[in-house]
């Protein structure tokens, strides 16, 4: 049978969760693996954009995870300040975590760690124009590579991925 333009354009591209599926099928076929094909496929693009991005960020001196700490302060509108509490609980890490990556953006330079003038036992984090420099070249060029990626779907296939996504995400919460 003869394939036509429109067939093709229908025609799903195999990729490695597929072979996985297909294995999965062969050796367990009373298995439902479509909670692996989502989340296979959702673990590796987190993945794969993940590298791209960090890589994106390199020649900014600074790691996603850094990113997320400029950024989230960026956020936060003038004057940028934010507490490490605040920014941990933004970010989702342990106060630990939270102190090293201040520590290293600090030395860079990129935020200034000052007490608090509202409570003498806590402290501000705040960006310095460098910091504010940083963030807004790094956070256009990590867009343009996500934007690149997400050029394989049109308008509507990325709105309606949205929407799916942040469905799931909602009902997968343990909050």
């Amino acid at each position: 049978m003869k394939t036509t333009p429109q067939d093709k354009a229908t025609e799903q591209v195999k990729d490695a969760v597929d072979a996985i599926i297909e294995q999965w099928a062969t050796v367990r076929p009373d298995l439902d693996t479509t909670a692996m094909e989502v989340f296979g496929r959702v673990y590796r693009l987190a993945r794969t954009m993940g590298d791209r991005v960090e890589k994106v960020y390199a020649p900014f001196g600074i790691s996603r995870g850094e990113f997320d700490v400029l950024a989230t302060l960026r956020r936060a509108d003038r004057p940028y300040t934010l507490s490490p509490r605040q920014l941990s609980a933004a970010l989702m890490l342990t106060t630990g975590g939270m102190t090293g990556r201040l520590d290293k953006l600090e030395r860079a330079g990129l935020l200034r760690r000052s007490p608090d003038p509202h409570d003498r036992r806590a402290l501000q984090v705040t960006l310095t124009e460098k910091g504010l420099a940083v963030v807004e070249e790094a956070v256009v060029a990590g867009l343009q590579v996500q934007t690149e990626a997400l050029s394989a779907l049109d308008e509507q296939q990325a709105g309606q991925l949205a929407d799916l996504l942040r469905k799931l995400l909602a009902g997968s919460s343990g909050d």
